[in-house]
């Protein structure tokens, strides 16, 4: 193979912190690099240095790219080039359709005029190749997110794209999507497409990279040889974190109480179609001290569940009865919810769960202002006293609690939406994927707090995709399936077989 990138002593300073320190990177042409680390480690600010978005000037050393030397001064520069970088956070337009976002800014046109046959062909040319079939005229709104990453590859494609860089790109996909993205990935490197992937999923890494290399506290620490016998998820770990990680959860001594949260009978109906039910008849307890799991694929309903409970933030026409200590509490409202003893952090932590461009101080006290207030005025001394508890107790990378919550990584906003909870001191915490797109060592911190919760003698209501984090963490597990919780196990009677059994049979 020859070498297509070099990126040799990169060094990126922000105030108050170095990201990358003399970080090098090679990457063969046709190969499939994979690049990880830690949240915060420093992995996409690499990446955007890369693609432009902090353009030459703005970082110390060299990028080598097909044997030049080469000063991106921006997006369009690296991308006129043939570098394409697709965000975890998709850049598709909803309401647009599928060919108007794959040209939009590179528009197929005729003396000034869109061809729009001749867009609608090459469109389908490119969803051949990525295995869709939908219409070019199908808005985007209306595709599941795994199609919509699919049309991001084929947006990079209509770039005459030769060195695509991929962050996180199944985090927020279920196993089927993620797997029919991979088997993409495999499929342009047999046609000579040369990959970057950023991802936080060792098992996926370890099935489609050539080569890995692990960024640790902004510095490049190993590259491993993925086809090596002796690279293995430890060995990756141990580079990550910088030590052992004999246990992936942590242990904890269970000590289980009374039932206290009941939820009978909830039924929900679709927010927008009145006639479409979403939940049916979900009944289930968490008791104190307990963590209690809600496994099912996605679309099977375990957020609308959540939403629903917390507040009627999802659904209409929403019945059933939720009690808190043995005694019926009004959910009607989210402050209600809040005022019951309920927190919820959502999956979605950008878009609903903190404020982007507010401070991690003013993130922190949100759920809880009266706290932090006397006589309806904000004590700022005392909100920074409490925020800044946080900072230390949660280990939040950054140098100070007036950093604003967009300039984190994702584990550390993650850790920032957890505080804002825990400092409104719920008595059950509903936990919405809470471990999506961060690397393991910031997953066992927020193991702990889970196990911590528990020991306090509350409840915990974990929903996650990831089959042995249940397993791993769990008292109790139900399952859910179109809506109804179809099963529950225990610990001791729970495995990913059992699981799936439920599903099927439902």
């Amino acid at each position: 193979m020859s070498l297509l990138l070099q990126m040799q002593n990169i060094t990126k300073t922000f105030p108050g912190v170095k990201a990358l320190d003399q970080v090098n990177l090679d990457v063969d042409e046709g190969e499939i690099h994979a690049v990880v680390g830690e949240n915060g480690a420093g992995k996409s600010t690499l990446m955007k240095i890369l693609s432009g978005v902090y353009p030459h000037g703005q970082y110390d050393g060299e990028i080598r790219y097909e044997g030049e030397v080469a000063s991106f001064s921006g997006i369009s520069d690296s991308e006129s080039r043939g570098i394409i970088i697709i965000h975890q956070e998709l850049a598709l337009v909803p309401l647009l359709s599928i060919a108007e976002n794959l040209f939009l800014g590179n528009e197929v046109s005729k003396r000034g005029v869109i061809d729009w046959p001749q867009t609608y062909q090459r469109t389908e040319e490119l969803l051949r190749k990525v295995g869709l079939d939908e219409a070019p005229t199908t808005k985007v709104d209306k595709l599941g997110v795994g199609k919509q990453q699919l049309v991001e590859i084929a947006k990079a494609l209509a770039k005459d794209v030769k060195l695509l860089i991929l962050d996180e790109p199944t985090a927020a996909l279920s196993e089927a999507d993620s797997q029919a993205l991979l088997d993409l990935l495999l499929e342009l490197k047999s046609q000579g497409m040369t990959s970057i992937l950023i991802s936080h999923k060792l098992n996926e890494v370890e099935r489609v990279a050539d080569r890995i290399t692990v960024i640790r506290d902004g510095s490049a620490v190993s590259t491993l040889n993925a086809r090596n016998s002796e690279t293995s998820e430890e060995r990756i770990i141990r580079d990550m974190v910088g030590r052992d990680m004999a246990n992936r959860y942590p242990e904890r001594i269970r000590n289980i109480g009374a039932p206290l949260f009941e939820v009978k009978n909830w039924n929900v109906f679709h927010p927008e179609h009145a006639e479409r039910q979403v939940i049916r008849d979900a009944s289930f307890t968490v008791r104190k001290g307990e963590i209690v799991g809600i496994a099912g694929l996605m679309g099977s309903g375990r957020t609308e569940l959540a939403m629903s409970l917390f507040g009627r933030s999802y659904g209409q026409n929403i019945s059933g009865e939720a009690l808190l200590n043995d005694k019926p509490v009004d959910l009607s409202t989210v402050g209600r919810a809040i005022d019951a003893g309920l927190a919820y952090v959502t999956e979605d932590r950008k878009g609903l769960g903190l404020v982007l461009e507010e401070t991690i101080q003013r993130n922190i006290t949100l759920a809880n202002l009266e706290a932090v207030s006397s006589a309806g005025v904000l004590n700022e001394a005392e909100e920074q006293k409490v925020s800044e508890g946080y900072r230390q107790a949660m280990n939040i990378r950054t140098p100070s609690v007036f950093q604003k919550v967009v300039n984190l990584s994702g584990g550390n906003q993650q850790k920032v939406v957890l505080s804002k909870w825990l400092f409104a001191e719920p008595d059950v915490l509903i936990l919405d994927e809470p471990t999506r797109g961060i690397d393991v060592g910031a997953k066992f911190e927020i193991y702990g707090i889970m196990n911590q919760l528990a020991d306090e003698g509350r409840g915990v209501l974990m929903i996650s995709s990831e089959m042995p984090e249940l397993l791993g963490m769990c008292d109790r597990i139900y399952v859910m399936n179109e809506g109804a919780l179809v099963g529950e196990l225990s610990a001791a009677e729970a495995s990913q077989e059992r699981i799936m059994s439920f599903i099927v049979r439902s």
